[in-house]
């Protein structure tokens, strides 16, 4: 099958950007639909980044005192009524247990859409004194939310993730530890990943419901929209006091202990792939990628080809993630093809002339460069080749954002540059959430971050109301 034949399965990255993106999950078999609207099932190709998220993201965590644990998917109707902001912010969103085991429950149960108030009520029976903090406590799980409109990875009911939530004796702690894990965040994305992000505070409106502040990075797809790809909340006493969540300090006099929480889920999947991907498929960076390097035979019936390919694999199976594609139903062309939309970052070719001349092909994924390699070089040009792709795509995803990024000093710029040039604008707002307001319902675009890294030359007054300005924000239409 040709190149061309090949993609045309595959929407047109320009045409239809939404129906590129479902087409590389189902094609590239990351994912698929189930019978029950909102729910996929992860295919092991998907579900392997997901595992490498989780390897690289939960080293980072324990680094930082973190402790695993697990807890239930069903709460109590009344845990979710004891924080007035969170029942408002997630009980659109909620689904409920009515019956077990044939007979109606005595009070609902919900499943969980985050798990602060069973976090809570867990620390009030555990935590007795100051010495006894910080509690550092995380769970890798599922949760649910019941979207009103899903996109497979990208926005489905359950999805998985893993959410921190820890305690601490003084504010200024937990608000550390907000900032810190907000790092360690930053961390995944950019180097695991290699999206570039932007760090910053969350306005009033976009917050968590029930944080005092929330943070988050944000990330930019090759289409111009957003992906907050991930926060970290500081929740101060919001849950602690209601939930019963205090400690006896050093002087024998009780408190309530201050809270933090913070996630990440398998929509950082979706963002990779939003992220990198082309008309030819998937670009997945090396670092997280499954298979890193797959080895395509060429007349691979010949004598001699299969024994060199497998001296090559097990050479190399204990220094990358590589693979031998030994399918005798496809044509090389067609492997070619298949894994180039896959996104493996490298492809090895070779064949009986390459072996007469102890040489090998090498194909990048990223920028489609061939090149010739010494097989007894493979090992050293592949280490390279590694950390050369990974750098290349930030790079890449670099240049993007900087292409998408534009200023507004007014509405009249702030339209034409969302209309015309879709991705994140920098503009200056009074603080009112009316004028934040105004602008999501005139461009559909919303504040994604106060960033750390403000820019005060802009401009002194509001995009909107042209009042004296309080702080640059950025803003762009997400997902």
């Amino acid at each position: 099958m040709s190149k061309d034949d090949f993609v045309k399965e595959i929407t047109n990255i320009e045409d239809d950007f939404a129906k590129w993106f479902t087409d590389i999950v189902i094609k590239a078999e990351l994912a698929d639909y189930t019978e029950v609207k909102g729910f996929i099932a992860y295919r092991p190709y998907g579900y392997a980044m997901w595992e490498n998220i989780q390897k690289y993201a939960d080293n980072e965590f324990k680094k930082k005192g973190v402790e695993n644990i697990a807890l239930p998917m069903l709460m109590p109707e009344h845990y979710l009524t004891t924080e007035k902001e969170h029942v408002e912010g997630f009980a659109p969103e909620v689904a409920w247990v009515t019956h077990g085991g044939g007979k109606e429950l005595e009070e609902r149960l919900y499943i969980r859409p985050t798990s602060e108030p069973l976090f809570c009520r867990m620390y009030a029976k555990w935590l007795k004194s100051w010495r006894d903090l910080p509690m550092k406590y995380n769970q890798w799980c599922n949760v649910l939310r019941w979207e009103k409109e899903t996109r497979p990875i990208l926005r489905s009911r359950e999805f998985y993730w893993q959410e921190g939530h820890t305690i601490h004796s003084t504010e200024k702690e937990a608000r550390e530890m907000t900032l810190e894990m907000l790092d360690v965040y930053a961390d995944v994305i950019e180097n695991l990943l290699a999206i570039p992000v932007i760090k910053g505070r969350k306005t009033e409106s976009e917050k968590f419901a029930g944080a005092v502040d929330t943070y988050t990075v944000e990330t930019l797809m090759h289409d111009g929209r957003a992906i907050q790809a991930g926060t970290s909340h500081y929740l101060g006493q919001n849950f602690t006091k209601p939930f019963g969540v205090k400690f006896q300090n050093k002087d024998g006099k009780e408190e309530f202990a201050y809270h933090t929480s913070w996630g990440i889920s398998t929509r950082l999947i979706g963002a990779m792939i939003m992220a990198h991907g082309d008309n030819r498929g998937l670009k997945v960076p090396p670092k997280l990628a499954p298979i890193q390097a797959v080895i395509v035979p060429i007349q691979m019936q010949k004598t001699g080809v299969m024994e060199k390919v497998n001296e090559i694999y097990d050479s190399l199976k204990d220094k990358i993630r590589i693979k031998v594609d030994d399918r005798d139903q496809y044509s090389p062309g067609y492997k070619y093809n298949d894994w180039e939309m896959r996104g493996v970052p490298v492809r090895i070719e070779i064949g009986p002339r390459d072996i007469e001349n102890n040489k090998c092909v090498i194909v990048r994924r990223d920028t489609l460069e061939k090149q010739e390699c010494v097989l007894n070089e493979l090992e050293d040009k592949l280490e390279k080749l590694m950390i050369e792709i990974q750098q290349n795509m930030y790079n890449m995803c670099m240049e993007n954002v900087k292409n998408k990024t534009t200023i507004a000093i007014n509405m009249e710029e702030f339209e034409k540059n969302i209309n015309e040039h879709q991705g994140f604008i920098k503009a200056m707002w009074c603080g009112d959430a009316e004028c934040e307001e105004h602008i999501h319902n005139v461009t559909g675009a919303k504040s994604r971050c106060i960033p750390f890294k403000e820019e005060k030359n802009i401009s002194d007054v509001c995009v909107v109301c042209g009042k004296k300005a309080k702080n640059m924000v950025i803003w762009g239409r997400q997902y």
